[in-house]
This record gives C-alpha cells, sequence and structure tokens, in this order.
C-alpha cells in the first residue's frame, strides 16, 4: 500500500451519495470505485484488489451486516468502515462485533464525508501495522526455527567430537599396562561419554533446550553398564525416574553426578564374592527434585571406600552440586550405600 495509491470500495444502494462519497475520497487522494448493492461489492472483491471497504448498512436484499460476515469470509479480506444512518448503536456493536474495524454516523447534511475520510485513513493504518506485526511476527519464527537447527547441529557436532574424544581415549588406555592408569582412563572415558549423551539428546529432540532425564538417564545407564562389562564388573542397574525435564547445562552436571556414583558403587559396593543390584532414582518433590543412587553393598565407610583412588570422583562431584545448588548427603541405610542429593528445579 505504501507503493502505490489505495484503493477503497464503496457499496451503497443510493448512486447519488455514493458520487459524493467518491468525490470525498478522491479528494483525499485515493481510487474509489462505488456499487449499488452487496452482491456487485463482492463479484469487485473477487475480480480486484482493494484496500479498504466502506459499507453501507440499509441495503435491499440484504443488509450491510450480511455483507459484512460474506466480507470478512473472504481470504485477505480487507478492513471494513461501517457507515450507517441508523440512531441504533446496536447497528454499530453488532458491526464492530462481526469484524467492521471501524463505523461512521451517515448524517443527512454531509458531514459525514469528513469523518469517512479520516475512518478509511484509520483503518490503512491500522491495516499496515498489522501487515508490519504479521512480517515481523513470521520472521522472528523464522529466525526462531534457523537458530533452532543450528543449535542442533552445533549439538550434534558436540556429540560426534566428543565420541572421538572418548574413542581416542579408550586407545590410549589399551596401550597402557598399568592397571590405575587404565582405570582412570576408563572413569574419563566415562564422563565423556556422559557430556555426550546429553548433546545426543538434544539434537535429535523437538526441545533443543530441554532435556527429558528420563530418556537420557535410560541411555546413559546403558552405557555405564556396557563399560563396566567391559571392566569385568556385572550388576544390575535400575532407574526410577519421574517425567522431569531440565535445562543443558543441569542434565549435564546431572549426569557427570550419576556417572560418578554408579561408577564408585561398581568399584567399592560389592567384594568379588557378592552381588546386588544398583538403584537410580530421580524424584521430583514440589518446586525441586531428589536423586538417589542406592546399592546393597558393604556400605560407606568414609575414606576407605575410596583406598586405591585419587578423590578426583569426590571433587568432581562437589563442583557438580555447587552449579546445581544441590545438597548432597549420604543419607542412613541399614544395608549399603544411599548417596542422595536435592536440587531446585
Amino acid at each position: 500500500m505504501t507503493d502505490r495509491v489505495a484503493r477503497i470500495l464503496y457499496i451503497d444502494d443510493d448512486p447519488g451519495l455514493g458520487r459524493l462519497v467518491q468525490k470525498a475520497l478522491q479528494g483525499a487522494g485515493y481510487v474509489v470505485v462505488a456499487v449499488t448493492s452487496g452482491e456487485a461489492g463482492l463479484a469487485k472483491l473477487g475480480a480486484e484488489q482493494f484496500d479498504v471497504v466502506a459499507l453501507d448498512h440499509h441495503m435491499p436484499g440484504q443488509d450491510g451486516l450480511d455483507v459484512l460476515v460474506q466480507i470478512r469470509a473472504l481470504a485477505d479480506a480487507p478492513p471494513v468502515v461501517y457507515v450507517t444512518g441508523s440512531d441504533d448503536s446496536h447497528v454499530a456493536v453488532s458491526a464492530l462485533k462481526a469484524g467492521a474495524v471501524d463505523y461512521v454516523w451517515k448524517d443527512v447534511q454531509g458531514h459525514f464525508l469528513d469523518l469517512l475520510v479520516q475512518a478509511v485513513g484509520t483503518a490503512l493504518e491500522k491495516e499496515r501495522l498489522r501487515r508490519d506485526k504479521e512480517a515481523a511476527d513470521r520472521a522472528i519464527v523464522e529466525a526462531r526455527d534457523r537458530a533452532e537447527l543450528l543449535l542442533r547441529e552445533v549439538n550434534h557436532r558436540v556429540a560426534n567430537s566428543l565420541a572421538i574424544v572418548a574413542a581416542l581415549t579408550n586407545l590410549q588406555r589399551n596401550s597402557l599396562t598399568d592397571p590405575s592408569a587404565r582405570r582412570a582412563l576408563d572413569e574419563m572415558q566415562a564422563r565423556i561419554l556422559a557430556i555426550a549423551g546429553v548433546h545426543r539428546r538434544l539434537y535429535t529432540s523437538q526441545d533443543v533446550q530441554w532435556v527429558d532425564m528420563q530418556a537420557y538417564f535410560g541411555g546413559l545407564i546403558e552405557e555405564l553398564r556396557s563399560a563396566m562389562l567391559a571392566w569385568g564388573s556385572d550388576y544390575e542397574i535400575s532407574l526410577e525416574a519421574d517425567p522431569i525435564s531440565l535445562p543443558t547445562d543441569k542434565a549435564v552436571s546431572l549426569g557427570i553426578i550419576v556417572t560418578e556414583l554408579v561408577t564408585n558403587a561398581y568399584k567399592y559396593a560389592y567384594v568379588e564374592t557378592e552381588r546386588g543390584d544398583i538403584q537410580v532414582r530421580l524424584v521430583r518433590e514440589g518446586e525441586a527434585a531428589r536423586l538417589s543412587v542406592i546399592d546393597e553393598g558393604v556400605g560407606f565407610v568414609g575414606a576407605k571406600a575410596s583406598a586405591g583412588g585419587t578423590g578426583l570422583g569426590t571433587r568432581v562431584i562437589k563442583s557438580m552440586c555447587v552449579r546445581l545448588s544441590a545438597e548432597f548427603v549420604y543419607a542412613p541405610t541399614e544395608r549399603g550405600t544411599h548417596a542422595m542429593l536435592r536440587f531446585p528445579l
């Protein structure tokens, strides 16, 4: 509408009044087409493009309200200014409810012509603003979609890169003969895979900002069990998780904590002649969540639990708890170890 003269369609069964309106609107710089019936107006709208329709109320056959409903049903319908000589306010209210953008009271002296010119100008401006808003909204949606696509690609590449790092770590492990060094690289590989799992979930998910913890923990536990089998340990890991989604940074921190705690349970919970299960639970508690890793082994015995270890796992857990604003404790239990942390959602 900014690159051409606006075209106005005026529908009124009075030809004389139509000419007066045509003259007034042309004087304001518009191209005006006048027709004398609703049927003729609808035919014009089907054949030509108009920027605003000015529509009279009283017409034979079907009144302006009937025609207004049909205009608003058209694809990409132009805005309608309702023109009425009736002093019944219900007519104007009905027109606005039916989709008119404005109304003008038509008086016999012709004073309404100036008001009609103003109303048409206002309708054109409102329509321009509406179209600009729709274009801006489309641009925002397109930009968001592009950003999400790029973020998925970034997560895909990060997951692939971390998988390569894990594979290189495994190659380095296989070249070593020192059992302590091999175990340290095994644990590092598990930490890397825990982080890679988050990014893998993100690029395969519809929501690239949140991680479904049920699905993520399910995949993580399967990877940990496979890794532990390769280390010569064969314990069952069970998962109970409420449907909770977390932002990426929280999911990464929680995944690393689970990796450390499950790895510790594999290493220290059961002596060689014992077998038992390891349980992972994630439970929503109002505006917070509770993570538990439970075994039925020898139990937590302080420093002895990490005999032969470096203490790195404990430092990693404490660091991740700080990021989560989590409280970490070893809960009392009759048998085994119950590691538990509670964090705000």
